[in-house]
């Protein structure tokens, strides 16, 4: 048998590892009522003709722990920075001083964590779509190759077996980076 007969399950366990990758930086940009620099990993600038990330006009700090600041590099673009961060929806106010910008976390009422609660259960269950619909794309492949007559009707059984232990491991993950999320917004 041919190793391109084979099924690629290294190729689907990295797709559903990438689904929880995206989890991950997701869960990052949701507000915890504490200052990280992954807040603003979702903002994106107009500088010199194209959209590029904060982190590649200014360099982010945390000096407080309710607080960030972004030290831009070119002080032309000062404004730019400060509309894409107002314009995020982050739910921020950044205070220009000078080449630098303050951003004040605001404490987090109980109606916003939930809110957040919420959205984060949203981006798991996306994730866990991902990866249903990687374990999907695994099958369709054992069947196009057993019919193809490239493996063995156990053959399809057992890869399907395997595909299926890594489907459950990675909600299984999903699930974990959910609760901890979870635990994380609602600290008071």
């Amino acid at each position: 048998m041919a190793a391109a007969e084979e099924p690629d399950l290294d190729g689907l366990q990295r797709r559903m590892l990438g689904a929880v990758e995206v989890l991950r930086q997701e869960f990052a940009g949701l507000r915890t009522g504490r200052a990280s620099p992954n807040l603003l990993d979702p903002v994106t600038v107009d500088a010199y003709g194209s959209q590029m990330h904060i982190n590649q006009v200014a360099s982010i700090n945390v000096p407080e722990p309710r607080m960030l600041s972004v030290q831009v590099w070119d002080k032309g673009m000062i404004g730019a920075v400060d509309k894409a961060i107002r314009n995020a929806g982050l739910g921020v106010n950044p205070v220009v001083d000078g080449a630098l910008i303050r951003i004040p976390i605001p404490e987090l009422n109980q109606e916003r964590r939930q809110e957040m609660v919420k959205l984060a259960s949203r981006y798991s269950e996306q994730a866990r779509v991902a990866v249903r619909n990687v374990r999907r794309d695994g099958m369709d492949q054992l069947k196009r190759l057993e019919k193809d007559g490239h493996i063995t009707e156990d053959d399809q059984k057992l890869y399907g077996d395997e595909i299926q232990e890594l489907t459950d491991a990675t909600i299984k993950e999903i699930d974990k980076s959910l609760v901890q999320k979870e635990q994380e917004i609602l600290q008071v």
